[in-house]
């Protein structure tokens, strides 16, 4: 039986071959049918994309933090104004993290970022970062923060002016006595700015004796808690002798703030801070901080974000409106737009309420009728 069964089959194997190579090649022609619609469908898919991207540019935002209340209201504001010419807002938050900033950056290059607006967690780190956009001729804001990179944008207020207003106010109110002077993080080249325009206000009466700096510390982050170790650390060298303390930011001031009040000294030394915080600016009208210099971050991220268009459009640097040449501390020329602070006392609370920056029932929370007059 098995010889009959084999010769049947071989007799039938022309015949079925055949059929399975027609079949085998009409899946083939299948194959390739489907490959070539995917293929077409890709095509189709991304001139949609790159229709879509020709008709706004994508600007990519790298911020060091959120731990500070005022970078939430800077990133509201340039989001704002970039989708409102068109443009698409990607971003990416450092987490306080240098080198995560720095994969943050390289990140939304890949995205196809046709301009960085880049808060430094660490002026020296990101440079490498700051260098590759720039190779792959990506316009580079440096914002708020200075990158000393002389092809990349500087965009800030002035922090030397910053710092000469925290120091007049606290001199008004003390101008003689033992100084504390609480700075910034060493990594930001603003705390040195800060630093420097405080020392031109108090120089004078340093030098003649009437002020005496009896403690200086950077605050690694510009963290509050690291603020307020610093100020305890100073308060016990100096048996609590302190007559003022000047802070460089209202995150630093909040820390000096609670290390006063942990010795019952809140409210009649004076203290300095900068950003126009919500809680700083409740401290102004409670009398245990002095004078919170605003700086308007709706308008800093506004401006941030019309500059970074027209960068991606190709406006050449030097001409962006109102830009200055700004030689570095390290002796380069950068490009640079300084929007000009303010500085909020007991006596003009009302500038930041009237504004729209901060409700009034949040300033005066806590405030006594009658002592302030921007909360009567």
């Amino acid at each position: 039986m098995s010889h009959y069964f084999f010769e049947a089959r071989k007799k039938e194997l022309p015949t079925v071959q055949p059929k399975i190579a027609r079949r085998i090649g009409a899946g083939r022609n299948i194959m390739k049918t489907f490959a070539a619609a995917m293929l077409a469908g890709a095509a189709l898919s991304f001139a949609l994309v790159s229709q879509a991207a020709a008709e706004g540019k994508i600007i990519g935002v790298s911020w060091s933090n959120f731990q500070e209340e005022r970078w939430k209201t800077d990133e509201a504001a340039m989001k704002e104004a970039i989708e409102a010419a068109g443009d698409s807002y990607i971003s990416a938050d450092a987490q306080s993290s240098a080198s995560k900033q720095l994969t943050d950056v390289e990140a939304l290059i890949t995205q196809g970022a046709n301009a960085l607006i880049i808060l430094a967690q660490d002026a020296s780190a990101i440079g490498p970062a700051v260098e590759k956009a720039v190779n792959e001729g990506i316009p580079v804001i440096a914002y708020d923060r200075l990158i000393e990179n002389e092809n990349a944008f500087y965009l800030t207020f002035d922090n030397k002016e910053v710092g000469r207003m925290q120091a007049r106010e606290v001199y008004k109110v003390q101008p003689e006595g033992n100084y504390a002077f609480i700075k910034g993080s060493s990594a930001d080249p603003n705390a040195d700015f800060l630093f420097s325009g405080q020392m031109e206000v108090l120089k004078e009466a340093i030098d003649s004796g009437k002020i005496k700096n009896v403690g200086e510390a950077y605050t690694d982050g510009w963290l509050p808690a690291n603020a307020q170790r610093n100020m305890e650390q100073i308060l016990t060298t100096n048996n609590n002798e302190v007559d003022a303390v000047v802070a460089s930011n209202d995150g630093t001031a909040g820390g000096v703030v609670a290390a006063l009040q942990a010795q019952g000294l809140a409210g009649s030394v004076p203290v300095s801070g900068q950003d126009g915080d919500h809680a700083a600016l409740n401290r102004v009208a409670l009398g245990t901080q002095t004078v919170s210099v605003w700086k308007d971050a709706r308008d800093l991220g506004k401006n941030a974000a019309e500059i970074a268009s027209q960068l991606a459009d190709g406006t050449a640097m030097d001409e962006i409106p109102d830009v200055v040449q700004f030689e570095t501390p390290g002796g380069l020329t950068m490009n640079s737009v300084f929007l000009t602070p303010v500085p909020i006392t007991k006596d003009n609370l009302d500038v930041v309420i009237d504004a729209g920056w901060v409700s009034k029932d949040v300033v005066c929370q806590g405030v006594e009728s009658g002592s302030v007059a921007a909360c009567d």
